[in-house]
């Protein structure tokens, strides 16, 4: 497959989907340039060759065009880190995207709107409750032949298609899957982030050192069911953590006080640890808790066993035998997945567990395991302990990862690598 390093840019303008979906105050400021500065590489390659990049984003969930979701917010921290004064077109397609874009020269760089301003992007039909499934049907047809012009306007505006956008991979939208679609093998690359990304899923499920332990969080194990069936035939070691494990914990009757727990999911839970053991999966659960009277950081806090929380009090955080049942298996690991705290991180009364399983998976990953740290709140948990440059890998992606975990084929890598 072609990739940017062995292509020359030079002469060409290359149409660069990156995901830029930043968090703003409300005075527009960015509060986490993270996603901006990782495609910073691979817009800086193209225009050190000689070519110009036209860059596409989405910002936020807008519905239609709004000033807030605008990405002009953002145009002058591009230009900064980018280090050349970014235009930018008020539109992503018609007459003055057009226009700037056919008029770029070399080492020159634009910034087009917002592409979710269009329905076109998503591609998703809107129709009445009440229509009939043949309506369905026409209006999806219709959103499609729509979705499919708007990505070939699109596609127009360059000779080279880059996606930089790991984040977004998992969505069929008109600039991360459809518009691939316009361009020959030749002349469609993964960006050097999203080449990462897809490397390190493919090394977590396709290259394993053993032992492999993955380390699943949150709160619903119904989030994370087809995870879990997934990793399931691959992994050796499988640490549930977070709200997850009074689900668990209750279904084998043990006595949870408050905690939250998924009642309708019971059966399941039993299901899975039968599974686990049907396939030697070592399933690992907590056997104390750091519990609190309220849901609060300010909480009266105490430890229980985790099959012993009293009634009203719940787990807000794992406790300290947990802690080193956790760390002991996962120092023995030689492949490690992280997805999801051990608690509610954001009450820094309760980050004591998710910091012990971040120390442990550095402390894993300098004796040689291979370490991938995914979906949104394992991110910011390993970034706020300032560990991020201590594992092998930290994925921009939440739901990509999530889903391409889970085995599915992400439609934005489909779309350059074919099936």
């Amino acid at each position: 497959m072609q990739t940017i390093d062995n292509f020359n840019f030079a002469g060409k303008k290359a149409f660069v989907r990156v995901d830029f979906n930043v968090p703003l105050d409300e005075n527009f400021n960015i509060t986490d340039d993270t996603r901006i500065r990782a495609a910073m590489p691979t817009l800086k390659k193209i225009l050190a060759d000689g070519g110009s990049v036209i860059i596409s984003s989405h910002l936020g969930k807008p519905k239609g065009v709004e000033d807030k979701y605008s990405l002009k917010h953002i145009l002058s921290h591009v230009s900064k880190l980018l280090g050349v004064n970014v235009q930018f077109a008020d539109d992503c397609v018609g007459d003055d995207a057009k226009a700037k874009a056919a008029a770029l020269k070399p080492g020159e760089a634009l910034l087009l709107e917002n592409s979710r301003f269009y329905k076109e992007e998503e591609g998703k039909a809107k129709v009445a409750d009440d229509a009939t499934d043949e309506e369905k049907q026409a209006a999806k047809t219709e959103i499609k032949k729509k979705q499919k012009a708007f990505a070939e306007k699109l596609a127009s505006l360059a000779d080279v298609y880059v996606n930089d956008a790991f984040g977004t991979a998992h969505r069929a939208h008109a600039t991360t899957a459809v518009m691939a679609d316009f361009f020959d093998a030749g002349h469609k690359f993964f960006g050097y982030l999203m080449e990462k990304e897809v490397d390190a899923v493919e090394k977590v499920l396709n290259d394993i050192k053993r032992p492999f332990t993955a380390i699943m969080g949150g709160s619903k194990v119904s989030t994370k069911i087809e995870i879990i069936n997934n990793l399931l035939d691959k992994v050796d070691n499988l640490i549930i953590t977070g709200g997850m494990t009074y689900t668990f914990t209750k279904a084998a009757g043990g006595k949870i006080g408050n905690s939250i727990c998924e009642d309708d999911k019971l059966d399941l839970a039993i299901e899975l640890k039968k599974k686990a053991a049907e396939k030697g999966v070592n399933l690992v659960l907590a056997v104390d808790a750091k519990i609190a009277d309220s849901f609060s950081n300010d909480a009266k806090t105490a430890y229980a066993d985790s099959d012993k929380i009293p009634d009203g009090w719940e787990g807000l955080d794992i406790g300290p035998k947990t802690e080193a049942i956790y760390a002991e298996v996962i120092k023995k690991s030689k492949t490690i997945l992280w997805n999801g705290p051990t608690g509610v991180f954001e009450f820094e009364n309760f980050t004591h567990g998710s910091r012990a399983v971040a120390e442990a998976i550095v402390e894993a990953t300098k004796n040689g395991a291979f370490s991938l740290v995914g979906g949104g709140d394992s991110v910011a948990c390993i970034n706020k302990f300032g560990l991020a440059d201590k594992v092998s890998y930290v994925s921009t992606g939440g739901g990509a990862l999530l889903e391409a975990i889970e085995g599915k084929v992400l439609p934005g890598i489909k779309a350059i690598k074919g099936a």
